[in-house]
């Protein structure tokens, strides 16, 4: 892609572009960065940004809306409230209009006492040379001023066309006087014949040929003229091209000011009106007339003359229109915007008030344009718009002002259906805004809710699936690659991404959810295979895409409350999304950032008993999340990727036997046991074992005999160790210990050197801690109470020990403080899922018998 196209897609047009345009969409998605996919520190960043975003919090505990929902909103940095650049046009405009009316009033004003005074009353006693020469003066005059605003008029037609005049930016649109003016400039100073070009000439220059040509297929209308290019008369069009006839005009008007210059200073030199004879009363005030009404023509000629000099200077020699369109950062194509800004401020001054101009904004100007029906002002306004939009320093305002315009909304919307090829840069312009848009949570519903948003969305993203050739058969997918003429790839991330960014409201993922044929289109996207996983060479652009439909599915995926249970089943139910997470688990190593996006959806999918078995049933899933849970060999920097592993893995063995029983033929319970020695992976491995212990049937009671192993380990957790480890531990030893007989569990407490009244003591102790539940640990009291059942069961003399320390008094506390949140498994947000078999209630009041009995 060459460099002109490169810039149009920049988000700072004078920062330099990467070497591919999808890149700069890269660049739009703050919570990613794919410039060297293959660099360690990048995906350390981008694990560290996922973990603080995650936090220590998982589905085994509840969770505030916020947390539970955390998304990469678009946060620009708050900048310092700028000037806006605008300012100096519309300042200027005023400027140069306080001098044309000026001279017009005056011009109005000679032109008066003229045709009042002096023709009227001193016709027949004028001299030959002062009648003619008054004459010409109110003839070029009244020319000029009358047709002043038909001027105006042609010049501002003559920015209507961006075919032409955009390519080669304003410059190439100046008068033929600009050329004059350099040639001038040269022959005072003929260094500046070798001088280097300057930076602006090397943008007119350097055009990009591709560039050229997508900007010359702009649609035009096919049953109107274009302004700009009617031919006025049959015969010389270049001539009379209504484009050419706003320079003629120019010139014209400084003629003709030139001319009443001239003629005007030279009666006022010469002061020769003729002699007055002695009593000649229709002369005597002929001398004084004439004077007045020169001094008029020349005082408004003069006038003109300063006007178009102060012109002149501030456009040529200030570069004013360069200056204002690098600051609103626009580009070379920019100069045409400007341009027809700065006519349309200029021409509110002359024809209304002075200060009618003042009122424009580019922002303003900009959505004007996008809801006219012409083509290029739809191109200018989209540009305009896009690059404020996706500006550092102006976004904030620029997307407060769209925002709170429904009907601007609606048109970007509508836009993003435009699929004609001469239309792809206004269709990726709108889209670029809505991106942004939606990431302004304020604006995330108002997109949303426009009907019919969802499926405009959606016709961004371009996949091919062939039709099967019956109801047993599903088609293939065929990719869809960048066409010469069209940008399919850039649509795709640019349709993710706004996708992305609305699914952080709970609302629109169900829209999303319910958008017919939208989600087996994101899951698609899912899609990697081993070669462009493994590939060192791979585009950023295909990781990307990858890595945002991840995103988005994670995010469909965690919604909370009958919309999330509806969006699991439809997301499960497809029959591509398991497989295409396990081949990014498989082949993926290379990735850790997407292999941790699709461990999360596979914990949030297993959320629903059908969507649990579903994965586990899918072959190769659980084998491939030990892989990544047990692998030693894995760096540092991705153990977060590990420990994700580690709860989806407890959240498939949870509640589900088949799936237990798939685990023990994997035959890990060792490895599993070994992990608890390893700080980072002891929690989740105890988690895995004691689902595996209480879920796998009476059936595997022999299996896993070999768990009785991780006692000691265990035991010596809960007595050093507090908060969730010790929690996940007491609960591990609750299990554990009953595939253990008495006499085992003796022994066991004597190589380990903890006598049994001291796991008592801190079991009681535990209690003491936790009187009320706490969100943190909401399960450690339950746990306690199981173990000490098991204690009790064990050995009658633990029910005395028990007693003793004040067991009975620390259980009937636990009833006067029982809470629902201790009653589940597992949590969406603050809704309890996977309730407990056994209350809180039942584990008391079978505590209690036990010690009554006694």
């Amino acid at each position: 892609m060459t460099k002109t196209r490169i810039q149009n897609l920049n988000i700072r047009y004078y920062t330099p572009s990467p070497p591919n345009p999808i890149l700069n969409l890269i660049h739009m998605d703050r919570g990613s960065s794919l410039d060297d996919d293959t660099s360690v520190h990048l995906q350390i960043n981008e694990l560290r940004k996922l973990s603080e975003t995650c936090g220590s919090n998982t589905i085994f505990e509840p969770q505030s809306s916020c947390e539970a929902r955390e998304c990469n909103a678009e946060s620009v940095p708050s900048a310092p409230v700028l000037r806006a650049p605008e300012k100096k046009l519309t300042l200027f405009a005023l400027r140069l209009s306080i001098f044309e009316k000026s001279a017009t009033g005056l011009g109005t004003l000679g032109f008066i006492w003229a045709t009042v005074v002096l023709l009227g009353g001193f016709a027949i006693t004028l001299d030959k040379t002062d009648f003619w020469f008054i004459t010409i003066i109110l003839l070029i005059e009244g020319t000029r001023i009358f047709s002043r605003s038909h001027e105006l008029e042609w010049q501002h037609q003559a920015t209507w066309s961006i075919t032409d005049a955009g390519i080669s930016s304003f410059r190439a649109l100046r008068s033929s006087s600009h050329i004059l003016i350099k040639a001038v400039k040269q022959t005072f100073n003929p260094l500046s014949l070798i001088r280097k070009p300057s930076h602006n000439t090397r943008e007119v220059t350097q055009v990009d040929p591709l560039h050229v040509g997508r900007w010359n297929h702009s649609r035009t209308p096919t049953r109107t003229w274009i302004s700009s290019d009617v031919p006025l008369l049959p015969y010389g069009k270049w001539v009379f091209l209504s484009r050419n006839i706003s320079k003629v005009l120019y010139w014209l008007q400084l003629l003709s000011a030139t001319a009443c210059v001239v003629l005007s200073s030279t009666r006022l030199v010469n002061h020769n009106y003729g002699e007055v004879q002695k009593g000649d009363s229709d002369k005597r005030n002929r001398q004084s007339a004439l004077n007045i009404f020169y001094a008029l023509a020349l005082a408004e000629a003069l006038l003109f003359l300063t006007e178009k000099a102060y012109w002149e200077w501030k456009v040529i020699y200030c570069k004013l229109l360069e200056e204002v369109n690098k600051e609103c950062e626009l580009g070379p194509s920019g100069m045409v915007s400007i341009k027809r800004f700065f006519y349309d401020a200029y021409s509110r001054c002359v024809n209304g008030s002075i200060f009618d101009g003042l009122k424009m904004d580019m922002v303003t100007f900009a959505i004007d344009l996008l809801a006219s029906s012409s083509p290029d002002e739809q191109l200018i306004g989209a540009r305009i718009l896009r690059q404020f939009a996706i500006s550092a320093r102006y976004s904030d305002d620029t997307l407060q002002k769209i925002g709170v315009n429904l009907s601007v909304v609606e048109r970007l919307v509508e836009m993003l259906n435009w699929k004609d090829p001469q239309e792809e840069e206004i269709r990726k312009s709108a889209a670029e805004i809505l991106s942004k848009l939606a990431g302004k949570r304020q604006n995330c519903l108002r997109v949303a809710g426009i009907p019919g948003a969802m499926e405009s969305i959606s016709s961004l993203l371009q996949t091919n699936r062939s039709s099967g050739n019956g109801a047993d058969e599903i088609g293939e997918k065929n990719l869809i690659l960048d066409h010469a003429n069209y940008s399919f790839w850039t649509f795709n991330h640019l349709g993710l991404l706004i996708l992305k960014k609305l699914a952080c409201d709970h609302d629109n993922c169900g829209k999303i959810g319910n958008t017919r044929g939208l989600l087996p289109k994101i899951i698609d996207f899912t899609h990697a295979g081993e070669k462009l996983l493994r590939d060192k060479n791979v585009e950023p652009s295909q990781i990307l895409t990858v890595k945002r439909s991840l995103q988005l599915v994670q995010l469909l995926a965690s919604t909370t409350g009958a919309t999330g249970k509806h969006l699991r089943k439809e997301i499960s139910e497809v029959v591509f999304t398991i497989s295409n997470i396990r081949d990014i688990l498989r082949h993926g190593e290379k990735h850790p950032t997407l292999q941790k996006l699709s461990i999360e959806i596979l914990t949030n999918l297993a959320l629903e008993e059908g969507a649990r078995e579903r994965i586990g049933g899918t072959g190769g899933v659980l084998k491939e999340l030990f892989t990544i849970f047990l692998n030693q060999g894995m760096p540092e920097h991705q153990n977060q990727v590990r420990r994700s592993a580690g709860e989806a893995l407890a959240m498939l063995a949870l509640e589900s036997r088949a799936n237990c029983h798939r685990i023990l033929r994997l035959q890990v319970l060792e490895r599993l046991i070994s992990a608890l020695e390893f700080p980072m992976l002891r929690v989740t491995a105890a988690r895995i074992l004691r689902n595996l212990c209480t879920y796998c049937g009476s059936d595997c009671f022999y299996i896993l005999k070999g768990v009785i192993a991780a006692a000691p380990t265990v035991l010596k957790a809960i007595m050093s160790e507090e908060n969730k480890l010790q929690e996940v531990m007491v609960g591990l030893a609750a299990q554990v210990f009953k595939h253990m007989t008495s006499n085992e569990s003796s022994i066991m407490f004597e190589r380990v050197g903890i006598k049994e009244e001291e796991l008592a003591k801190a079991l009681v102790q535990i209690l003491e801690k936790y009187r009320h539940p706490s969100a943190k640990v909401l399960r450690i009291r339950r746990f306690t109470m199981e173990l000490a059942i098991w204690m009790m069961h064990d050995n009658v003399k633990n029910i005395y020990i028990l007693k003793d320390l004040g067991m009975k008094k620390e259980l009937e506390g636990v009833l006067e403080t029982t809470a629902e949140l201790e009653s589940f498994n597992i949590f969406s947000a603050t809704v309890g899922l996977s309730r407990h078999t056994t209350t809180i209630h039942s584990l008391v009041e079978t505590a209690l018998n036990l010690l009554k009995d006694q």
